[in-house]
């Protein structure tokens, strides 16, 4: 089979198309979005979801490139194929920005779209020429105006942390968005994505009729790769990546969903993979963090500060309702909204009876890659080496060589510097659930987890399965006798696998380490 190009790094529909790239169809969404009776529609997905791809559809679909969409599901059901004008503003290299930067950078942008249909001249101030724009191009061409603006909250995304900041530049945001409501009687389509959901009274002012369609279940696909459509349109794929791992096409498909699915954007909902990571994975015939590894997610670290969130609280799955995580963003009361919409935290079931939805991480990659972030806010600048030790404890627990990775443990910690505001166990215990967080070539199931140092961690490898309490300042005779009181292997007794319980004690006061394990 020859070598499937794929679009690694292009977000350009009509460079896909042409190069004959691999393309997911989701044209159908197109049509879907685009025959309805509402002008404003606003879409939230992770980063590298393909909104960026989504918004150049629109685009080329907009400006009538019927010969682009041949084949696609748009071919049979689109008859019309009218062009208008579209206007498009990518909001991505607006980061970093004080207010003077932003304001030139809108300026910059308008300018661009300005050159597109021969305009040479403007109303002072972003967003009286932003109307103008508007008003000019619809005079000139005969047409209402498509206006499609990707990343619209990058800008205020990095100040989120920051009220102060946040406020200057959110201002200057909504002064540029406020054409899109006085200029409504010459707009056919309006299209916002992003990542995080900022409310419509402190961006768009009393644009109030903007259509969210980010829970919508009949867009629970729009975005990222589904397990059907990987299954049919990618099967040559996971063949291929299946003789290149070595593996059967069925245990692949396993790897490929432990890493890379779980994703809900509603409920009930399809499975959803990432899709930057499944398409480098097959691409590089390898498993990796690509989406991870694509950007560290400073953002996250500085709100996880401003709401004192510890790694336990990120870790567990807890109840929400769909108030509490589809929330604007600057008026957070905890940080689920914005683990939500990031991509961190994901719908992972719904209770019917109190109708509220069960969040929980979405994956393997996200696991990892959340918590090798956290852990230099332990380690410091024996990070590197604390990813090392993990890595080897890994091993050893493969092994079921207990004694050899709690010994390993407890002499890297050994090397590790401490100061005065580290001497409280609550410093220990999210150290300690880092961790284990990160022994997850197995499967883990963090079980039961107090504020009074009590993590009860379940690791299952390939031939044995490790129940473990963990104390602080107790013994681990008293961890061990806790496993037993509570029958916490009891679950296991059917796995066919050797249960091994391990009772550990962490010495905050004196030592600072684990001073002893028992096992049965």
């Amino acid at each position: 089979m020859a070598q499937k190009l794929y679009p690694i790094g292009i977000q350009t529909f009509e460079r896909i198309r042409k190069e004959d790239r691999f393309y997911v169809d989701k044209t159908e969404y197109v049509y879907r979005m685009t025959h309805t009776s509402d002008t404003y529609i606003f879409l939230s997905r992770p980063r590298r979801f393909g909104k960026s791809l989504l918004v150049s559809t629109l685009q080329s679909y907009f400006e009538g490139k019927k010969e682009l969409f041949k084949g696609l599901a748009i071919e049979k059901l689109e008859k019309e194929w009218e062009e208008y004008p579209v206007l498009r503003f990518d909001m991505s290299g607006a980061k970093h920005q004080n207010e003077a930067e932003l304001e030139q950078y809108l300026s910059y942008r308008l300018e661009d779209q300005e050159k597109l249909f021969g305009i040479h001249e403007h109303r002072d101030g972003i967003n009286n020429r932003f109307m103008d724009l508007v008003e000019k191009v619809y005079k000139q061409t005969g047409k209402k105006v498509v206006i499609l603006i990707d990343e619209y909250d990058a800008p205020l995304l990095d100040v989120v942390h920051d009220d102060d900041k946040l406020e200057k530049l959110r201002t200057i945001m909504r002064n540029f968005y406020s054409p899109l409501k006085y200029s409504e009687s010459l707009l056919r389509f309006v299209f916002l994505t992003g990542i995080t959901k900022f409310s419509q009274l402190s961006i768009f002012s009393e644009l109030n009729n903007i259509s969210n369609i980010s829970m919508e279940k009949e867009y629970a696909g729009i975005c990222g790769i589904t397990k059907d459509e990987m299954l049919t349109q990618m099967s040559e794929d996971i063949d291929c990546l299946a003789e290149a791992l070595s593996l059967t096409r069925d245990e692949t498909i396993q790897k490929l969903k432990d890493n890379y699915d779980g994703y809900h954007f509603t409920w009930p909902a399809p499975d959803v993979f990432n899709p930057f990571s499944l398409i480098n994975c097959f691409d590089k015939k390898r498993l990796g963090a690509f989406w991870f590894a694509s950007g560290t997610p400073t953002f996250l670290i500085e709100m996880m500060r401003k709401f004192d969130v510890s790694p336990i609280d990120i870790g567990e799955k807890e109840l929400a309702d769909e108030s509490d995580f589809d929330a604007p963003t600057e008026d957070m009361v905890a940080m689920t909204p914005l683990l939500y919409q990031s991509g961190y935290v994901t719908i992972k079931g719904y209770d019917e009876e109190s109708q509220l939805y069960v969040l929980g991480i979405p994956n393997k990659e996200i696991w990892v890659g959340l918590f090798k972030s956290l852990l230099p806010n332990y380690l410091g600048h024996k990070t590197p080496k604390g990813k090392v030790a993990v890595a080897q404890m890994s091993v050893l627990l493969r092994k079921g060589d207990v004694d050899g990775a709690f010994d390993l443990l407890r002499t890297f910690l050994g090397t590790v510097p401490y100061c005065d505001n580290t001497q409280y166990e609550g410093h220990y215990q999210q150290l300690m659930y880092v961790i284990f967080a990160l022994l997850t070539d197995y499967k883990i199931i963090v079980e039961q987890r107090t504020a009074k140092g009590r993590t009860d961690i379940t690791l299952e490898t390939k031939d044995y399965i490790y129940v473990m309490e963990l104390k602080f300042d107790k013994t681990a005779d008293e961890a061990l006798a806790q496993i037993n009181d509570k029958h916490y292997a009891d679950a296991f007794a059917m796995s066919g696998k050797p249960v091994i319980k391990v009772g550990i004690n962490f010495s905050v006061k004196e030592e600072r380490n684990i001073t002893k394990w028992v096992k049965e």
